[in-house]
């Protein structure tokens, strides 16, 4: 299990800049994001220049990956960490085959 910062979050709920990632936070970005897709979609009904769609398509496409790779950190830092801490080779042997499952997907 990770230590708590005397604040009480768990470490791996830091960002880069010492500030706390909430699931709150995480759903805001969501949010923004829907609104990126909607957008999207009004481009198409609209008929707007292709590359354009392309372009807001390919900016929608990085801000779910940034959301990905959060949560994943988040998973890696809170699951998999307390699953090999506890000592059940079951339980990391588990963690370690979602995440190779997850990552095939990628490909």
């Amino acid at each position: 299990m990770l230590p708590h910062t005397p604040n009480g979050y768990r470490r791996g709920d830091m960002k880069h800049d010492g500030t706390v990632t909430t699931h709150e936070e995480t759903l805001n970005r969501l949010s923004r994001i829907a609104g990126q897709v909607q957008g999207v979609r009004r481009m198409v009904e609209e008929q707007k220049y292709c590359i354009d769609i392309v372009t807001q398509i390919q900016a929608a496409r990085s801000a779910l990956r940034s959301v990905e790779l959060q949560i994943l950190r988040k998973h890696m830092q809170h699951c998999v960490s307390d699953a090999f801490a506890s000592g059940s080779q079951k339980d990391a042997d588990e963690k370690m085959e979602e995440l190779l499952r997850v990552m095939k997907k990628q490909y």
